[in-house]
């Protein structure tokens, strides 16, 4: 049997701004309300549904698979907006991106303190 994540649900503060901005980084089309849930698809079949919590957010990591053009496109929208970024997850190396296996990589900031990371080469797939 083949196991395939569908999708995962991101407590924040406020699901209907972290979903809009998060897809404006991204270059996504908006979210989609769903229930309680503002739904963010990615290109893989998987979702991010994003749902209001009140309480203590406990920050997760979220990593995002992309080309090396919209790696340029979102680095750039990071930049612009003045978003801290390391290339390590320690966040060691603030304001540098790494090149893990040949590709381009960086950790940033994202809504409620979740640590978001674009990469162009999945890990382990070699230089």
């Amino acid at each position: 049997m083949a196991v395939e994540l569908n999708h995962t649900i991101v407590h924040v503060g406020d699901s209907a701004r972290a979903a809009a901005e998060l897809a404006e980084l991204l270059g996504l089309p908006a979210p989609a309300p769903f229930g309680p849930f503002q739904v963010l698809e990615l290109a893989n079949g998987v979702s991010l549904d994003f749902m209001d919590d009140d309480g203590r957010i406990a920050p997760q990591h979220y990593a995002f698979l992309i080309s090396e053009a919209e790696f340029d496109a979102i680095f750039g929208r990071i930049r612009e907006r003045g978003l801290a970024f390391w290339a390590d997850p320690t966040r060691k190396r603030p304001g540098e991106i790494n090149h893990g296996d040949g590709g381009r990589g960086v950790y940033f900031e994202g809504p409620d303190g979740h640590f978001l990371e674009i990469i162009t080469r999945p890990y382990g797939s070699g230089a």
